[in-house]
């Protein structure tokens, strides 16, 4: 055995553990300690983190990072990372496609720590899945008590640790590989060796102001959408690995999602449907090439817009769209 080489494997909860992030957690204070040590760790990623969001060089070695420090009446917050000299922000992490509310940057904006250093450089920020793009929009406030609210993605921060990797050690090399891998794992994307299909049914009517009939957005674009889902929506909260699509009394195919996206305006991706904002959040999906049935998979017993999730191989060898969702509960 080579020197560094692991020895056996690791598994927490069903899953095999690769890297230290990962047994520490996904949930947000999880994810807030663990970009804390990377930053702690790695100076490089710590730099380019401040340049990225106030366009200065900074001295690691001058940082003091604070996690999860508690002020009455102001609550707590997730970090608080100052040198002192030239800068101060506040942390707030979010899991998945989320923002801070108004009344808790309000709250952050309020605290001692952050209203009494003559730092002149500020700035709550919010972490999470959301795109810079869709937080330019949303978030509820752009500016709070004369600090500037920004806002960095997971996918921004995977960016920043990769482009720190050529100017770091060989050990700050490993960690920040790793915080990679364990940010790609938090991000809200499909479960990639998942091989269950949420199944869809698509018709021949219109949304409402558009000429485009939901067949056509599949056919066409090569795209579909839906809302966001919670509460008894019943709609995915985060994007399915395969979307089967039935219309006309049967399956006629299924793809894999290749990328998607988060929007309250549908006209930014289809240009006939309104330029309108909507109320909640739509997820759009790309979809990868039609993998189409050798038979003819009928609809079954299904309400008709009922959506069901089965395995890929049983919707693919199963006379029903209901065949194959049984026979996908009855493994689970």
């Amino acid at each position: 055995m080579k020197k560094g080489e692991a020895v056996g494997e690791l598994i927490s909860h069903g899953k095999k553990i690769t890297n230290i992030f990962q047994l520490i957690g996904i949930h947000e204070n999880d994810i807030t300690k663990s970009i804390a040590w990377a930053m702690c760790q790695c100076p490089v990623f710590m730099q380019r983190i401040a340049e990225e969001l106030f366009h200065i060089s900074v001295n690691p070695e001058n940082v003091r990072i604070s996690y999860q420090e508690y002020e009455k009446e102001k609550g707590i917050t997730d970090l608080e990372i100052t040198d002192d000299e030239i800068f101060y922000f506040i942390i707030e992490a979010k899991r998945g496609w989320i923002l801070p509310g108004k009344e808790q940057l309000k709250l952050y904006s309020e605290r001692k720590s952050i209203l009494q250093s003559g730092v002149a450089n500020k700035a709550i920020v919010s972490m999470s899945e959301c795109s810079e793009e869709y937080a330019k929009v949303y978030l509820p406030l752009k500016n709070v008590n004369a600090i500037p609210v920004k806002h960095l993605s997971w996918r921004k921060l995977f960016e920043l640790a990769d482009a720190s990797i050529s100017a770091s050690s060989n050990a700050q090399k490993n960690l920040l590989r790793e915080l990679m891998e364990y940010l790609e794992g938090i991000m809200t994307m499909q479960e990639k060796n998942s091989n269950m299909v949420y199944v869809v049914s698509v018709g021949t009517g219109n949304p409402e102001n558009c000429k485009l009939t939901w067949i056509d957005f599949v056919e066409s674009y090569g795209k579909y959408f839906h809302p966001v889902g919670g509460g008894k929506s019943g709609w995915p909260k985060t994007p399915p690995n395969y979307i089967g699509f039935r219309y006309h009394g049967q399956l006629q195919s299924i793809h894999h999602i290749e990328d998607y996206s988060v929007t309250r305006n549908l006209h930014e991706h289809f240009p006939e449907m309104p330029d309108e904002e909507l109320e909640i959040d739509h997820f759009v999906y790309k979809l990868g090439p039609a993998i189409r049935p050798s038979h003819v998979v009928k609809t079954g017993n299904l309400y008709a817009t009922g959506r069901v999730w089965a395995m890929i191989d049983t919707l693919l060898t199963s006379d029903t769209i209901s065949e194959a969702r049984d026979i996908t509960k009855s493994r689970l």
